[in-house]
């Protein structure tokens, strides 16, 4: 009865995202308000909804109702109830769900949010994210039903893979699909002012708080799928340009060069048609990212089926966003042409146009690298792998270019600056940049693009430091106050602005980590029987034994090892080689010991004989990367804290 529950409000919010759609549209089209109303209610109820069949479902699956095909093919009777909670959107069908359930949220709480402060841009939104709805809803109820009855019963369930099996599957997928959808609302808006025509800045003003929230939703995410590679896979390692890791990011890149264009947008009122595109490619490589994962078109760690027929929908789906969206940006185009003209070659503007071509020409190494194996394969048959010499050789070099001009642009004035004044802004980060780089070279960095790495994240961290200095010392001239306030002063007056450095500082301790635990990164595999030890770095690595483990659903072996180092305390670690109660799926589960300058990784292989392969690593600053990104959490948050600014104010 539950389920017959969910499937039915499954169909029935297919029909209301239908109905109001084009409830929205006769009120666009007769002018009557009431018409309007209708769809925001529509929209409203798609959200109750949905809510009630993700309800259901997670129902279904924490009571083992394995008359559901999709329960009983992600869950078991010996899955513990943590891992059944998350086990919804452990497939293909809870995936669709999980992301349709977010996109009527969001389109909620904007038609809540936006109703009086938008009633012209209204009627468009709802009409935009009916559409939207519709489209998945298509995909759920006609193609990926998760409500399916099961033609052969399955009484113990045939469990969850063994990889999704961790806490990362609780937070990697929401957060990463919380920034997916979350550029769903943007996109609407830029969609609505194209179609009325409008040439003022309201919708970039508008979504502001949309875009940075999405923005770091997907930030989270991207690092929380690395961190739970990084410790689940037991390979070292937690960026491997993997086809669908590369999915995330390349939304990531167009999204974050339009965060940085909609502020010349708003100060200038420049890049109007500029900002549209830029979300209409953000939010379509969304589609892409939903595509690579649920199609299995991509031989992946992350993708566990194909589904042609899926594959087939979401691409379909995607063409017509991707010609209605450009269709209408190139016939309506003409409506948003700058209102004014560079005054000069070397100004801030410049800087963000320059950081947005970077933004780009790096998505498209990531695109190309991606998808150039898929099109190859379909026209030849031939398979080819582009791996990381390929992203490194290209990616990395754009990488430097987009990292300096963090430092550059804070530097330069709006309009025009002078050579005398950019010299003489750049004077301090130079120095530290030349002082910090001398002293890397000297304790042993000697690679050229990783030296030239450290010395623009010293030259970056040099015009960070200036800018909060400059705001601190004209505080004090406003205000007779001692510096600390002062600066405190400053960043509470522009939290904006001072987000945005520190969402930068961030970056620079997230490269930092990524050049160290590249560059000094120690790698061994050795041989071991009880009693043997072997160095890892400064470090001494000893084999006590290797003992039985049982868990709730899984058994294996777990290996005793001691790791010491004069003058610091003896440390013991457990690596383990699981194998689980129903897929006999073996995994491997890394002991890690981190501090803030390194990580002793160690991994249990499989043994021979009467000894045992172990995988150890020597990884430094990977600590770093992860705090970097906690750092540049608090930064978006400081900036989405920031008030609306009226059309004066300077960003």
């Amino acid at each position: 009865m539950n389920t017959v529950l969910g499937q039915y409000s499954l169909i029935l919010a297919l029909v209301l995202a239908a109905s109001g759609g084009t409830a929205a549209l006769v009120g666009l089209g007769t002018q009557q308000p009431a018409w309007v109303r209708v769809a925001r209610n529509a929209i409203f109820l798609i959200f109750v909804l949905l809510t009630i069949s993700m309800g259901t479902l997670e129902y279904a699956f924490l009571s083992h109702d394995y008359s559901l095909k999709y329960v009983a093919a992600h869950s078991n009777n010996t899955l513990p109830t943590f891992y059944l909670a998350t086990a919804m959107w452990g497939g293909h069908e809870g995936s669709f769900l999980l992301w349709a359930w977010l996109l009527a949220l969001y389109s909620a709480v904007a038609a809540r949010l936006h109703w009086r402060t938008h009633p012209q841009a209204m009627p468009y939104l709802l009409a935009i994210n009916a559409a939207l709805m519709l489209g998945f809803m298509c995909l759920i109820v006609f193609l990926a039903d998760p409500f399916e009855v099961a033609t052969m019963l399955v009484p113990d369930g045939a469990g969850l893979n063994p990889l999704l099996q961790d806490p990362g599957m609780v937070f990697h997928p929401p957060f990463l699909y919380m920034g997916y959808v979350g550029f769903s609302i943007p996109f609407a808006f830029a969609m609505a002012a194209l179609l009325r025509g409008t040439v003022n800045e309201e919708w970039v003003k508008a979504t502001r708080r949309w875009t940075l929230f999405a923005w770091l939703m997907l930030t989270f995410g991207i690092v929380l799928g690395g961190y739970w590679a990084y410790y689940e896979l037991g390979w070292g390692g937690y960026w491997a340009w993997d086809p669908v890791e590369n999915a995330s990011f390349m939304p990531w890149l167009v999204g974050t060069a339009f965060l940085h264009s909609v502020m010349v947008q708003e100060t200038r009122r420049m890049f109007k048609i500029w900002n549209v595109f830029l979300i209409i490619v953000t939010f379509s490589l969304t589609l892409l990212g939903a595509f690579l994962v649920r199609s299995g078109v991509v031989s992946s760690v992350h993708s566990f089926a194909s589904d042609p027929g899926r594959g087939v929908f979401i691409l379909a789906f995607m063409t017509v966003v991707l010609v209605f969206s450009f269709g209408t940006l190139i016939v309506r185009g003409d409506k948003l042409k700058s209102e004014v003209a560079f005054d000069a070659m070397v100004s801030r503007e410049t800087a963000f146009l320059f950081n947005n071509l970077f933004f780009l020409v790096a998505m498209a190494t990531v695109f190309v690298g991606t998808l150039y194996p898929l099109l190859l394969e379909s026209l030849t048959g031939a398979k080819v792998t582009v791996g990381a010499p390929y992203y490194n050789a290209v990616f990395l070099p754009i990488m430097l270019l987009m990292v300096a001009l963090m430092g550059v642009g804070p530097l330069l004035p709006w309009r025009k600056a002078s050579l005398a004044a950019l010299k003489r802004n750049a004077l301090w980060p130079g120095v530290l940049a030349a002082i910090g780089t001398a002293l890397t070279a000297a304790v042993g960095l000697h690679e050229i693009f990783p030296l030239l790495g450290m010395a623009v994240v010293y030259f970056v961290f040099g015009s960070i430091l200036r800018d909060f200095h400059v705001a601190a010392r004209g505080s004090q001239r406003r205000a007779s106050q001692s510096y600390l306030p002062a600066l405190i002063d400053a960043v509470r007056r522009n939290k904006r602005r001072f987000g945005g450095l520190i969402v930068h500082f961030g970056v620079l301790m997230m490269i930092v980590g990524l050049i160290a635990s590249a560059v000094f990164k120690i790698e061994k595999d050795v041989v071991l029987k009880a009693g043997d030890s072997f160095a890892l770095g400064s470090y001494s690595v000893l084999l006590k034994g290797v003992t039985d483990i049982r868990g709730a659903n899984y058994s294996g072996t777990a290996a005793i090892l001691e790791v010491s180092k004069p003058g610091e305390k003896v440390i013991e670690l457990r690596p383990e080689k699981r194998t689980y109660i129903g897929s006999g799926m073996p995994t491997t589960e890394a002991a890690i010991h981190e501090n803030w300058l390194r990580d002793i990784y160690l991994v249990l292989d499989k043994p021979t004989g009467d000894a045992y392969i172990i995988k150890a690593y020597f990884n430094p600053l990977v600590k770093w990367i992860w705090t970097g990104v906690m750092v540049m959490g608090f930064g978006t948050a400081l900036s989405l804290w920031q008030r609306r600014r009226s059309m004066g104010d300077k960003a």
